[in-house]
């Protein structure tokens, strides 16, 4: 049956099982929101809608998933009769050397962390295009501003999404809809424990820089500096502002790497900037000029 409350915002948020996305579900459903929590495996979330029976829906959706996209926000939207604020949250890190990157498992996590994204807008934008409202919060990370051995490809899926993300925003600001992109550093999540996949097939000569890094990941778990209660309350007050922004950088260690990352590559554009303007076409001599350069050369 619809629901006609007018009172609260409507969430529609991917991955709920566990980490930022548990935290957030939880959050909002404390703030008295209307949230939709979705996951492959329901057993978590299902617990949590069953203790906010008016304000909780528990959908099972594996976002690389069409129909099961499709059915999740039909029944949002037979339910509550729209969707104020999509949190595309559902993702993985799979940690490899380029030359250690397995096929089938970067193709995978490329399936769920930009497909199975892109996915799930393109479903709900058609009804935000029809209320001229809405708010897109796309979970990056800072690997989408950085990249670092040994995290190639988990910072390939994480650039395409501030890609995508910017071009978004850029078609459909005039629409209404507003698009924010936030990356966070390390949190205290599973996403460096049970949620990490690692290549199987390592190569000793990256010992030292993909494979340092890949020991530092799994050893930095359960250490990790950012707090999912915290980042649950970010992304509310976010979403509550009239003009929120369309990047923020979450953790303070994340915004220190993040910041010298951009200034070196500011410093790395500068001192090569003669290259830049050493490809374009010469500019065309004016007739003035030509007939001065001919006389020039005649004497």
């Amino acid at each position: 049956m619809l629901d006609t409350c007018t009172d609260s915002a409507v969430w529609f948020i991917t991955g709920c099982s566990s980490g930022l996305g548990f935290a957030l579900g939880r959050l909002l459903l404390e703030q008295k929101q209307r949230v939709v929590l979705t996951a492959r495996d329901t057993h978590v979330i299902s617990r949590l809608a069953a203790a906010n029976v008016d304000t909780a829906l528990a959908l099972q959706l594996d976002v690389t998933d069409q129909p099961q996209i499709d059915d999740a926000v039909e029944l949002t939207m037979q339910r509550y009769g729209r969707i104020d604020v999509l949190v595309n949250n559902a993702g993985y890190a799979y940690l490899a050397a380029i030359e250690e990157g397995e096929c089938a498992e970067v193709r995978r996590m490329f399936d769920v962390n930009v497909f199975g994204l892109v996915a799930v807008t393109q479903s709900v934008l058609p009804a935000m295009r029809a209320r001229g409202k809405g708010h897109i919060i796309n979970v990056g990370s800072m690997a989408g501003m950085i990249g670092r051995a040994g995290g190639g490809y988990y910072s390939a899926t994480k650039f395409a999404l501030e890609g995508l993300s910017q071009a978004l925003a850029r078609e459909v600001e005039p629409l209404g809809i507003k698009v924010t992109v936030v990356e966070p550093g390390p949190f205290r999540t599973e996403f460096s424990g049970r949620s990490l996949r690692i290549t199987r097939t390592p190569i000793g000569a990256y010992a030292g820089t993909a494979g340092a890094r890949r020991k530092q990941t799994v050893h930095s778990h359960g250490k990790q500096p950012g707090d999912p209660e915290r980042f649950a309350r970010t992304i509310f007050q976010l979403a509550q502002l009239p003009a929120p922004p369309s990047n923020v950088v979450l953790g303070t260690a994340a915004l220190s790497i993040v910041q010298d990352s951009l200034s070196h590559l500011s410093a790395e554009l500068c001192r090569w900037s003669k290259y830049s303007g050493n490809t374009d076409f010469a500019a065309p001599c004016s007739p003035t000029t030509s007939i001065v350069a001919v006389a020039k050369s005649a004497g």
